[in-house]
Order: C-alpha cells, then sequence, then structure tokens
C-alpha cells in the first residue's frame, strides 16, 4: 500500500514487532537521553550534518547506497551499525535497532554474499569470511569514528576481522555511552515507494535515524504523485536525497521538486499531465457559434455543455478525466487587419474571465493560435499572463499558418518544426521559471505536410506533454485513414488527440467509439 513515510526515529521504532521490541528494551529511550550517566555521555556524541549540496542521488549497490547516506547525514558516531543485506529479518532489526540508537546502518557487500564459513565449519584451506566490508563502507566507518560497530547476522563473525582495531560486538548491552546527535529538519531522504532494496531500507533507516523526513514516491517523478506532491510542499526542505539512479540526473530532479513543493496541482491531481489525465475539450471562440461549439452558448453553459461531454469517458477512462476549454486566442481571417498578419489577436481582457472561470471549476484551458502570416512565437508571448497560470496550455494550428503570398481558405497552410521547437523551448523555459506543473503544447494536423520536418521535433523537455492531434473530419473510415496516417509518421515521445465534428463528421463517433483507437487518444476536442 502506498505510503509516504515522514516520522521521527522515535515514533518509527515504536512500531517494531513484539520480539524486537524485546530485543531492544535493553537500550534507553529515544527521546535523546544518551547512554548511561550524563558524565559519561559528554565524552562520546553523535554528531549529524546537512548534505552539501540542495539536491543530491544515490545510485549503486546497497553497501555503497548506505555509505553515501551516512556520509551526508552524519559527521561522527560513536556507534555504528552493520548489517548483511541478504537477510530479510536481520537486516529489519538492524534498521530497528539503528532507529533507536540513532545511529547509521551500513551493509556489507552484496557481491560476497554466501554463509560465514569458519575454519571449524570447513577446514583451514575454506577459511575466512565470505561477507565482505567493502570499500566504500570501510572508508565510512573510518571517517565517522565509531568506538563499536554493532554487527547483526551473519557478518557478525566476518566482519571482527575486516575492522582492526574497532570493537564488533553484537550485544547492545556492550555498546558504548554516548549522546545522541540533534535532528535534521530542513533535510529530506526520497525513496521509491515500496521499494524493498537494502540499500532503501538501509537508508531510510539511517535518515530516520538522524531525525530527517523520509519521503515515499510512487515512481521516480514527484510531480507524479499527490501524495508526495503534499508532503513535499509541507517539508520545503532545504536539502533532498534521492535513493535510486531513477530519480536523476540531479538538474532534472532538482527542477521537478522546485514544482513539487509549491504544492499546486493540476485538475485530476498531480503535476504531471499525460498518461495521468484524459482531456476533453469543447472548441471555438466565446460568443461566435460559426467557429466552434464553445460559442454556441455563454460561459456557464459552456462550462455545463462540456461536463456533459466528459462524462461517459470517465467509465471508459483509467485516468482522470478532464474537461477542458480549447479557446481561440488568434483567428485567421481574410483580411491583413492593422499589422498585415490576416490574424485577429483576442484582447486578454476578452479571454480572461472565460479563462480564470474555466480553471476555478475545475477545467483545463488551452489557448489556440491561427497565426495567419504573424509569428506563432510572438502570438504565444502576446498570451504569457494567461499561460502562466498553472492550468493553461497552448495550441498551434498549422492549417492557419501562411506563407508570403497566402491567404486563408485559399490552401492548407505549414509550419516548420524549427518554428515549433521555438515555441515548444520558449514555452517550457517559461513553466520552468515559475515552477508550474507541466504543460501542454498541442500541434493540429490531419496532413503531413502540415508539419514540415515533423521527425525533428524536440520532446526532451520534462516541462511540457506535448500532443499531435488529429484534425480530420468525414467519415470514420476517413478519420481512421488520417488517424493512422498521423500516428504512423509522429516521433516518439508525443501523445495524441482526436477531434469529433458534430456537423461535418457523418457519423460523429461516440465516445466507446473514439476510445476504440489505437493509440487511445488522451485529449478528445469536440466542435
Amino acid at each position: 500500500m502506498k505510503r509516504t513515510v515522514f516520522r521521527t526515529a522515535c515514533r518509527r521504532a515504536a512500531g517494531v514487532t513484539a520480539a524486537l521490541a524485546a530485543v531492544m528494551a535493553v537500550t534507553t529511550a529515544c527521546a535523546g537521553h544518551g547512554h548511561g550517566s550524563p558524565a559519561a555521555s559528554t565524552r562520546l556524541a553523535a554528531v549529524t550534518r546537512r548534505p552539501s549540496v540542495p539536491v543530491s542521488v544515490l545510485a549503486g549497490p546497497s553497501d555503497a547506497v548506505s555509505a553515501g547516506v551516512a556520509a551526508r547525514l552524519f559527521a561522527a558516531a560513536p556507534v555504528v551499525v552493520l548489517a548483511d543485506p541478504d537477510g530479510k529479518a536481520d537486516l529489519s532489526a538492524a534498521a530497528a535497532s539503528a532507529r533507536r540508537l540513532h545511529a547509521p546502518l551500513l551493509l556489507t557487500s552484496p557481491e560476497a554474499g554466501g554463509t560465514v564459513r569458519t575454519a571449524a565449519q570447513s577446514g583451514a584451506a575454506e577459511a575466512g569470511p565470505q561477507v565482505a566490508v567493502g570499500a566504500a563502507v570501510r572508508a565510512e566507518i573510518d571517517a565517522l569514528g565509531p568506538r563499536a560497530v554493532l554487527a547483526v547476522g551473519p557478518a557478525r563473525t566476518a566482519v571482527a576481522a575486516q575492522l582492526p582495531g574497532i570493537p564488533v560486538v553484537t550485544r547492545l548491552a556492550r555498546l558504548p555511552r554516548f549522546t545522541v546527535a540533534a535532528p535534521l529538519p530542513g533535510v529530506v531522504l526520497l525513496t521509491r515507494d515500496g521499494a524493498q532494496d537494502a540499500g532503501d531500507q538501509a537508508a531510510v533507516a539511517t535518515a530516520e535515524a538522524a531525525g530527517a523526513a523520509v519521503i515515499s514516491v510512487h515512481g521516480y517523478d514527484p510531480r507524479a504523485d499527490t501524495t508526495a506532491i503534499s508532503a513535499l510542499s509541507g517539508a520545503r526542505p532545504q536539502h533532498v536525497i534521492a535513493v535510486g539512479g531513477r530519480f536523476g540526473p540531479v538538474p532534472r530532479l532538482a527542477a521537478r521538486l522546485a514544482v513539487a513543493e509549491t504544492g499546486v496541482q493540476l485538475p485530476g491531481g498531480g503535476q504531471v499531465l499525460f498518461p495521468e489525465h484524459r482531456l476533453v475539450a469543447l472548441y471555438g471562440y466565446p460568443g461566435t457559434p460559426g467557429l466552434g461549439a464553445l460559442g454556441e452558448q455563454g460561459l456557464a453553459a459552456s462550462i455545463a455543455r462540456v461536463r456533459r461531454l466528459a462524462a461517459p469517458y470517465r467509465p471508459l477512462s483509467k485516468v482522470p478525466v478532464v474537461p477542458a476549454f480549447e479557446i481561440l486566442a488568434t483567428v485567421a481571417q481574410d483580411s491583413p487587419g492593422p499589422q498585415g498578419t490576416y490574424s485577429y489577436e483576442s484582447p486578454i481582457t476578452a479571454l480572461r474571465p472565460w479563462v480564470l472561470r474555466a480553471t476555478a471549476d475545475g477545467l483545463y484551458v488551452v489557448l489556440d493560435l491561427q497565426p495567419g502570416r504573424a509569428s506563432l512565437l510572438a502570438q504565444a508571448k502576446h498570451y504569457q499572463s494567461l499561460l502562466r497560470l498553472p492550468d493553461v496550455g497552448l495550441a498551434l494550428d498549422p492549417e492557419w499558418k501562411l506563407q508570403p503570398g497566402q491567404l486563408p481558405l485559399h490552401q492548407i497552410g505549414s509550419v516548420s518544426i524549427a518554428e515549433v521547437n521555438g515555441v515548444s523551448a520558449w514555452l517550457a523555459a517559461l513553466t520552468a521559471r515559475y515552477h508550474l506543473p507541466q504543460k501542454l503544447l498541442v500541434l493540429h494536423q490531419f496532413r503531413l505536410s502540415m508539419i514540415v520536418g515533423e521527425q525533428a521535433l524536440d520532446t526532451r523537455h520534462d516541462d511540457l506533454a506535448i500532443v499531435i492531434h488529429m484534425d480530420g473530419q468525414g467519415t470514420p473510415s476517413d478519420k481512421l485513414q488520417t488517424w493512422d496516417a498521423v500516428t504512423g509518421a509522429a516521433p516518439r515521445g508525443v501523445f495524441f488527440g482526436w477531434k469529433n465534428f458534430f456537423v461535418k463528421d457523418h457519423p460523429m463517433l461516440t465516445p466507446g467509439q473514439t476510445m476504440a483507437n489505437r493509440p487511445q487518444p488522451l485529449m478528445i476536442s469536440y466542435e
């Protein structure tokens, strides 16, 4: 069951089994009292520290991971717990001891493996440990300067020979007296939800022993986990250590954390659009029925209408279905206009009431550009104040992108991939600058010639979800042919959308028929 671990070491220690609790009863309480008399406790003290960098990612063998977490959170430790990563029961007991003692948990090398054999058991020729203390762990033990190592499990006999000069004990009563370290507020260990790797378990125990918070994530992107978003937003950590190479690279994780810590979530939850959501949109221009179904009724009625359109998709979808508006922000026209662009730019003041009301009512909003001869990037920048909102995306309509000498409705327009990539780079930078949830970029297409150089589309922006939206109309068989062509030619890393026309489709597909398309569309518009 998914959970977010966010508690102190004392609270976590209280949850161990009765058998473990009986073993731990000989140690002192977790409330920072230390071991033994006050005079003795002043001589030895554990010292925690904050990581040297705001964000780090640890990966590799479990013993190296355990050493890495200890190195980042402890400057000194009079007692270190050491366990074999292969024994579940022993590892659980060692983790409980580490939490109760407020001591780091390190692991022997998983590569050595096997059962420890002594000379008495197998003869002198086979004498020697098969459980080894790896170089990273040995270096960390030297750095921590412990007065004793508590060995748990089959490592107890083998370890002593590999740590000359350091007492290796197997009984809690033989540990030296020491003062536990101050906790580490503002420090978070990030781990994958349900991770059973020994390195993860040791990392969690060490973090809780140091008084750091532990937050588990379903998957490796904290933006996609609503519980992790809430936990990170509440913690607002100054330092994050992530366990698992797939959390990285570090710059990407740092950017994702900055978004998660805002706590702002998309309609339907989370901060990643696709494939975690499905949009069902009403397309058009407010107040103008001839430009799409959105303009056939007022604002409140449009919200009610799109909710009715979205409702039948919910039982057909495994992800939340979010109603949406796709609003024509710029409209191609047959006159050049004051700027000679053959495109009318709607005033922001006219669009803002629709955008704000829709988003307040739980809708996603997409601003659609029909640029004429204008620059798509220039038109996108014109609506920057609306695109800065967390649940407002952008659509580009190449059909209405004109070259010099071309006029609307005289030909099907086209756009170069360089211009598209310029818009996507700007939109991704805007999203990153304001730590916004992933933003939608829609590319309308019903002919392959509409996006020139499509295979060079830049899909690497982690801040964007790019949808190629099939806008063909006509009979179901015609539309399916167009769909197959569009999806077959698309570059990797994109999602797909489908448009249903109330009048121009013969007949219009039902929600069930629409969802039968493969791949399933993640954005479905109605015009």
